[in-house]
């Protein structure tokens, strides 16, 4: 289960002809996330097993999942983009249902991100599917 988000993010993957114009593409979508609020960015909100600091913050509206998060490195920032285009507006349930190695692959991204940076996608997907789990 995705979301049109990630389907349609998927598609403009399928479009992009390189890693370079990819990686590009990642940075950009984390350029465009909006400004995570200072008060959120606590010990709390703060992922462990990233290569840099990186904040999470559930905001479930609606019976649905929805998350903010920042991070000090752009690259990661647009990881967390990719992460919310794939989550956000799923029921807890659904976020738990997901296949999340499987639909990254899609993008090829574990082919192309460093182990630690690889480390820090799967220390976010916990992060997520924890905040699911608590909501159902």
């Amino acid at each position: 289960m995705t979301t049109p988000a990630f389907e349609d993010l998927a598609e403009t993957f399928d479009f992009l002809d390189d890693w370079e114009t990819r990686y590009r593409h990642v940075i950009e979508l984390g350029k465009a996330m909006p400004a995570m609020p200072e008060a959120l960015k606590v010990p709390a909100t703060k992922v462990e097993g990233c290569a840099s600091q990186v904040w999470l913050h559930p905001m479930p509206a609606d019976g649905r999942y929805d998350f903010i998060g920042d991070s000090d490195a752009i690259i990661v920032r647009g990881l967390i983009a990719v992460l919310h285009s794939l989550y956000a507006g799923l029921t807890p349930a659904e976020v738990l249902a997901v296949d999340a190695p499987a639909a990254l692959a899609r993008l090829g991204l574990h082919e192309h991100l460093s182990a630690q940076r690889s480390n820090g996608v799967r220390a976010m997907v916990e992060r997520i599917r924890a905040h699911a789990a608590a909501a159902l």
